[in-house]
């Protein structure tokens, strides 16, 4: 992998969010779990730096299914 794709492979929750059609609470919950429910995603999926969440398209795609269609940039 040469580092333009890994810049791509990587996102932060709330463009994860926007790109998935979901809110930002959802994802933030999905990498941090809840009372209710743990993280979704494995701990090579989603990461915290600082105060923001980073999560990688294949979990992203792993939990919340393919990207959207009407969502992906051209």
């Amino acid at each position: 992998m040469n580092g333009n794709d890994a810049l791509h492979a990587v996102m932060t929750a709330t463009e994860a969010a926007k790109r998935w059609g979901k809110s930002d609470i959802t994802i933030r919950q999905a990498c941090s779990g809840y009372k209710k429910s743990a993280p979704r995603f494995l701990t090579n999926e989603a990461r915290r730096s600082g105060s923001t969440w980073l999560v990688t398209v294949e979990g992203m795609t792993r939990v919340f299914g393919p990207e959207p269609i009407n969502s992906i940039e051209k």
